[in-house]
């Protein structure tokens, strides 16, 4: 349900996100998951994706469709954690019709904070965690 998420970013489809079958192809949706996290962590963590030593790499996606959706439609895109832990995090996303209280897809990603030279598992950032502190639900 809307209300179990604490972010909302707007993903606008493209003419290309449509496959053969007239509709966004199951791949696009990953995409977008990837893009709403890592706007977040940029915008809103401080995630400094060039030069931070602490990188999220993911382990681990998946996607529940519900239903389809097609170019010109918009998507609004909810984002919240399900687990926060040491080195960690699952992220869970719900995509929505542009206002409305259907939702078309939900899926989950996780990253482990890695050391961006050894890629070995770091624990997250201090202010980074903070933030994402604010998505955690219960």
């Amino acid at each position: 349900m809307r209300e179990d998420y604490r972010h909302w970013q707007r993903i606008p489809t493209r003419w290309h996100d449509n496959d053969v079958y007239g509709h966004v192809n199951n791949v696009v949706h990953y995409a977008f998951m990837d893009t709403v996290i890592n706007t977040w962590l940029i915008g809103e963590g401080g995630l400094d994706i060039h030069r931070g030593r602490a990188i999220g790499l993911c382990v681990e996606s998946h996607c529940d469709y519900r239903s389809s959706v097609a170019f010109p439609e918009a998507l609004d895109a909810g984002l919240r954690i399900g687990h926060l832990g040491r080195s960690s995090v699952r992220y869970e996303l719900g995509f929505y019709p542009e206002g409305r209280d259907d939702v078309v897809a939900e899926g989950h990603f996780v990253h482990v904070f890695v050391d961006r030279e050894t890629r070995k598992p770091v624990e997250i950032p201090v202010d980074l965690r903070g933030a994402m502190a604010g998505l955690v639900v219960a």
